[in-house]
């Protein structure tokens, strides 16, 4: 039987050296380390897809995904963006222009993109703080005063045709400035562009709608009249623009007023569940508007499942020195959908689908208990490990509870560091929040370590991050990392202050074509928190 709230688990003497050392948004003076590595303008050539969702400063949920061609020394030759803000009415296929739009690359692979949009619904520019792992794969967040999101950037394949069949996960809210959170997964089969297939919706954590019919169009955008549909019976018809990455992944953007979805669509080559171990992470709320997260690994063996789980939550801020396992088992409920239950000893939900993806294994929870979204992905043998020497990027999204601030909201973090020995070095991290008064960038990443993988794969990885007398929110993170393929590690963060997931990706500068897994990896953005009270940044 699965249980929400347990009794807190014992808090590891690491984690607690860890908080008493970088404290909660305390003030630190610490150098600016050095970047290293080699990348350059050059990295960002041709045209990419974008896409960042989070909230606005007054907590509207928030959704952007466009595209712009960069021209490898710098400028930004134009493009086209949807923006989709729960304050006002969607504004689809404004124009970027060359004129006022850049970009630039420093060695590490951090980099900027400054964005002019005429017409947008957002006053300024729209800033992108990006660190690639390569040519054709970038994580992102909006490093503005508008609104804290994250995403990822990928390079666009030309006169891509989708055909075939895909699996989809979407999340974000309702219009407004106290929004209801709403997720959805599922999977279509095109024929032409007409769509059918299965959809499971999930509505504030407390209305679920399971394995529902879905119809639909696809017509791939950007357009100034979106035309992709998808209509089941939990929320009827919604109207999206879509954008083809290539033939196997896609964005899709709600562009109707009646909610802000915002994810993606992976092809969906097998319809049978995973064997073997995958690493799993998922983020959301409980149906008490908790923020909750979870990450480990799970085992499918038969219809069984055995696994791990690590987990934490704005409760009980529970931490495990050790994973605590569990056990589930799974059953088939329809073509290329399965569901997840009879949970042992498992912290978080009771029932969940999963949609088997090349972007991962694709899960939403189901029951009235809450709203979790997030992915499972098969792990390699003989288990990966995180490479000495190796530019490391990562990108972490999660709510902040608001101990420095008062209130809970968003916050979003890119960073890039060195791995060796044990040690972080070279470290830098960029952050943005409606928590700050501005964004924060070049920030220093000290005292960082990371532990010895475990057995099952799982890592621990900490660091203070500030200098100047500046620091993030939490003053720094203590994550566990959950390693895949040896290019990619998810991870859930496990420190107390925040409830956050991310994922961490190996950077290979020389890569002209990221076909490795983590440019075909779907990262689980956090849940619309509804009752956040916000202030407005100065």
């Amino acid at each position: 039987m699965s249980v929400r709230n347990v009794t807190a688990l014992l808090i590891a003497l690491s984690t607690l050296l860890f908080l008493a050392a970088c404290g909660s948004g305390a003030s630190v003076t610490k150098p600016i380390p050095p970047p290293s590595g080699a990348f350059s303008d050059s990295n960002l050539n041709g045209t990419y897809v974008f896409s960042v969702s989070g909230t606005d400063l007054n907590n509207a949920a928030l959704a952007v995904v466009g595209t712009f061609t960069a021209n490898g020394s710098g400028g930004i030759t134009g493009g086209t963006v949807d923006i989709n803000d729960g304050e006002v009415t969607p504004a689809p296929n404004l124009s970027i222009s060359g004129s006022g739009s850049s970009y630039n690359v420093s060695v590490d692979g951090r980099g900027r993109a400054t964005l002019a949009i005429s017409g947008s619904p957002l006053p300024n520019n729209l800033i992108l703080d990006f660190v690639l792992s390569s040519s054709s794969h970038g994580l992102v967040i909006e490093l503005d005063s508008n609104a804290s999101g994250s995403g990822t950037l990928d390079l666009q394949s030309a006169g891509v045709t989708p055909v075939g069949s895909y699996a989809f996960s979407l999340s974000g809210g309702t219009p407004g400035t106290s929004p209801s959170p709403w997720a959805t997964v599922g999977n279509f089969t095109l024929s032409g562009a007409t769509i059918s297939g299965t959809d499971d919706f999930n509505e504030s954590g407390l209305i679920p709608f399971p394995a529902q019919s879905l119809t639909g169009n696809l017509i791939l955008g950007p357009s100034a009249s979106p035309s992709t549909t998808l209509t089941t019976a939990g929320f009827n018809t919604l109207t999206f623009d879509a954008f083809a990455i290539d033939a196997t992944h896609l964005k899709f953007i709600e562009m109707d007023s009646t909610a802000i979805l915002s994810g993606d669509a992976f092809s969906q080559p097998s319809t049978a569940m995973p064997n073997g171990t995958l690493a799993f992470t998922m983020i959301g709320l409980t149906s008490a508007d908790v923020p909750f997260a979870s990450g480990g690994f799970m085992t499918t063996s038969g219809a069984n499942i055995t696994g791990t789980e690590d987990y934490t939550d704005g409760n009980t801020d529970s931490q495990q020195s050790t994973p605590a396992p569990f056990t589930a088992s799974f059953a088939a409920g329809g073509t290329g959908r399965f569901t997840l239950g009879n949970f042992g000893t498992f912290v978080g939900g009771s029932s969940y689908a999963a949609y088997p993806s090349s972007g991962g294994l694709l899960l939403l929870e189901i029951d009235s208990a809450g709203i979790t979204t997030g992915a499972a992905y098969t792990q390699t043998s003989p288990l990966p490990t995180l490479a000495s020497a190796q530019g490391y990027g990562l990108n972490l999204s999660g709510i902040n509870l608001g101990a420095t601030t008062g209130f809970p909201s968003e916050v979003d973090d890119i960073a890039e560091f060195t791995a060796s020995s044990g040690t972080l070095t070279a470290g830098i991290i960029d952050e943005n929040s409606p928590g700050l008064p501005n964004p924060l960038f070049d920030l220093g990443l000290t005292s960082g370590t990371y532990g010895t993988i475990d057995t099952l794969g799982r890592y621990g990885l900490s660091a203070i991050a500030g200098n100047n007398n500046e620091s993030t929110l939490n003053g720094g993170f203590a994550l566990t990392l959950y390693t895949v393929d040896g290019t990619t590690f998810p991870f859930i963060e496990m420190d107390g202050g925040q409830i956050a997931t991310g994922v961490m990706v190996l950077q290979n500068p020389s890569e002209a074509n990221a076909a490795s897994a983590h440019a075909q990896m779907f990262t689980p953005q956090p849940m619309i928190h509804t009752h956040t009270n916000r202030q407005k940044k100065n």
